[in-house]
C-alpha cells in the first residue's frame, strides 16, 4: 500500500503566505499533526519498509515523525509547485490572475512565471511510474500542489476534480499497489 501525506503545518501555512519552494520547518502545530498521523497509522498496524520525500524540509521532517528509523529518500519530483514570482504572496490579498488560478485550477492556466499544472503532473506521474516495482508498505512525503499532482496522474477521469479538492496538512491518501497495478485513491478520514 502507498500512504501519501501533506506536510504538517509551517510559520507560513498559518500565516497564510504562498510558501512554494521556500525551505521552512514545520511549527509546533505542525510537528504535533506528524505525531498524531504517526499515531494513526501506527494504529492501523502500518510499518514502512520505504520513505520517499521531496527534498524540502517540512516534508522530510514529517516524514522522519510519521516512519521513524525508515531512511528517508528525496526525490525532486515530489517538491511543491514552482510558484516563480508569487512565491511569498499574501494569500488574503492574492494577486488579481493568482486568484482566478486559485479559483478555477481546471481551467485557468497558471499565470506566467508559475509551474504549469501539466508540468506537475508529469513530474509526480514519474515519480510515481518509478514505483510499479516497489513492494510493501511505502510513505510519500509531499506539498498540497504534489499531492493533487500525484491524485491527478492516477487518476486521469478525475478531468482536473483533485485541484479544486481542499488538502489540508497531514491529509492522507491511500493508493493500493497490486502487480504494477496502482488503485483509485482514497483519503483516510
Amino acid at each position: 500500500m502507498i500512504y501519501i501525506i501533506r506536510h504538517g503545518e509551517t510559520a507560513m501555512n498559518s500565516r497564510h503566505v504562498l510558501q512554494g519552494r521556500s525551505d521552512f520547518p514545520l511549527n509546533d502545530r505542525g510537528i504535533a499533526q506528524a505525531e498524531a498521523a504517526a499515531r494513526r497509522l501506527a494504529g492501523m498496524g502500518v510499518r514502512f519498509d520505504r520513505v520517499f520525500s521531496s527534498p524540502l524540509r517540512r516534508t522530510i521532517q514529517t516524514a522522519g515523525i510519521v516512519a521513524p528509523g525508515v531512511t528517508v529518500e528525496a526525490d525532486d519530483r515530489l517538491i511543491e509547485m514552482e510558484y516563480g514570482p508569487y512565491e511569498g504572496m499574501d494569500l488574503h490579498a492574492p494577486a488579481p490572475e493568482v486568484a482566478t488560478f486559485f479559483s478555477d485550477f481546471a481551467h485557468n492556466p497558471a499565470p506566467r512565471g508559475m509551474e504549469p499544472l501539466a508540468h506537475v503532473v508529469t513530474r509526480t506521474g514519474d515519480f510515481m511510474e518509478g514505483l510499479r516495482a516497489c513492494a510493501g508498505d511505502l510513505l510519500i512525503s509531499t506539498h498540497a500542489i504534489a499531492m493533487k499532482g500525484i491524485l491527478e496522474y492516477l487518476t486521469p477521469g478525475s478531468k482536473g476534480g483533485y485541484w479544486s479538492k481542499y488538502v489540508g496538512n497531514c491529509a492522507i491518501y491511500t493508493v493500493s499497489l497490486e502487480d504494477g497495478s496502482f488503485g483509485v485513491p482514497v483519503e483516510l478520514v
